[in-house]
């Protein structure tokens, strides 16, 4: 047996997150009681811990191609475990626990590439991605199994390694008498569809557009790095959107893309971003006038993927926003007034007695709960797979070890 979690009625996991904005490590420890479609999630603890500025700095350097040598990569997936073994030790501790009281460690990682599209090389079909953050590292240095690299298993199987989180949200909110739609706003926004009644495969998702993603960048140009993003969506409140810059930035074809589709830094990261800003000065914009006009791009391309995707099939009564976006009342403000248009009432994880900064760290412990027990834990109508796969890649301990014991 390679995980003795399997038995326990009630598992301990950790659960740890770092998306595109390459914020830090967000872990959540969580009870998981029961398996299957019937499981039952507690939220225990939970914590992010920032990245050291000159680890952010290298992260981000490794987003471009032609800087991320295997060199900087390897020491980078090295470094990054070490980073993320210490978060699961701090969030366990903060919750007066040991990690000897931990069954089972699940970590996303930090995505450095991701390229969902297929290319046909030597007669095979290629897609690939790479997130880094050694599970072995983990392993090694909390004594706890860990699970790791999840996307891959869904690539080999033809799906799109992603959205993921939507398989867990099929599990913890779906309703039987009313559609729901799950928005997450982190550096890319994506939207997780749960039809009245549905069945997993029904369940569909796909990523909406920038996220927080160009609104950070463009704060952080504009103020010559003092900030970092928005706080509180103020700058964005002192401006006004300027109709022009925004109807040039409705043209992006990934919002006409078709499903399964998803988005990242490739397309709208700081060249991106660049491009916009220029476009923002040919207009005569403010700094104010820029954000305010890319926040309610936003909103736009959320309300455009319900109208585009969702309404000719399902009309939902609500849109409840989790991750780093929900906190910008700016922004949901836009969201409020573009899908009121619609019907939708916009609430955030708070409303519902969630955490929106902990939703996908808790996510990821869910997965590695189901990858440790052999289950599948995707939804190939999310992600465009032939079949479900389970996702995930185990690395155990070594022989003799005892958890806790490396700091």
């Amino acid at each position: 047996m390679l995980w003795s979690g399997t038995d326990k009625p009630v598992r301990r996991i950790v659960g740890m997150m770092s998306g595109t904005s390459v914020d830090g490590v967000d872990a959540a420890l969580v009870e998981v009681r029961g398996t299957g479609d019937r499981c039952q999630v507690k939220l225990l603890a939970f914590e992010n811990r920032p990245y050291p500025e000159t680890v952010r700095e290298e992260i981000f350097t490794l987003f471009q191609p032609e800087q991320a040598t295997v060199d900087r990569v390897g020491r980078m997936n090295v470094l990054l475990g070490e980073l993320y073994a210490r978060s699961a030790r701090s969030v366990v501790e903060g919750a007066g626990l040991r990690l000897e009281d931990v069954d089972l460690i699940g970590s996303h990682g930090q995505t450095i590439w991701h390229s969902p599209q297929t290319v046909w090389e030597e007669g095979f079909p290629i897609h690939y991605t790479v997130q880094i953050g050694e599970g072995a590292v983990i392993a090694a240095r909390t004594g706890v199994p860990t699970v790791s690299d999840f996307r891959v298993a869904d690539m080999a199987v033809g799906g799109q390694g992603a959205p993921l989180v939507p398989f867990t949200e099929y599990l913890l909110y779906r309703r039987e008498e009313e559609t729901i739609l799950l928005q997450n706003i982190g550096g890319i926004g994506n939207m997780t569809v749960l039809p009245a009644g549905a069945g997993p495969e029904e369940v569909y998702a796909f990523d909406t557009g920038p996220g927080n993603m160009i609104i950070d960048a463009a704060v952080s140009a504009l103020t010559g790095g003092e900030q970092t993003y928005d706080v509180d969506g103020a700058m964005a409140a002192a401006g006004r959107v300027n109709a022009d810059l925004l109807a040039w930035l409705q043209q992006e074809p990934y919002y006409s893309r078709p499903l399964p589709k998803t988005t990242g830094r490739e397309e709208f990261g700081t060249q991106y971003t660049a491009r916009v800003l220029e476009r923002g000065r040919e207009l005569g914009l403010s700094p104010q006038d820029i954000v305010a006009t890319v926040t309610d791009l936003t909103a736009w391309s959320i309300a455009d993927a319900y109208g585009r995707y969702v309404q000719p099939r399902y009309q939902a009564s609500r849109l409840v926003v989790g991750g780093g976006g929900s906190y910008n009342p700016t922004l949901l403000a836009f969201l409020s007034r573009r899908l009121g248009e619609y019907g939708v009432a916009v609430q955030t994880q708070e409303d519902l007695g969630w955490s929106s900064d902990a939703k996908e760290a808790v996510a990821f412990a869910v997965l590695a709960d189901r990858c440790a027990m052999g289950e599948a834990n995707s939804l190939p109508g999310v992600t465009g797979a032939e079949r479900a796969a389970v996702m995930g890649k185990i690395s155990l301990p070594p022989r003799g070890s005892e958890k806790g014991e490396h700091r």
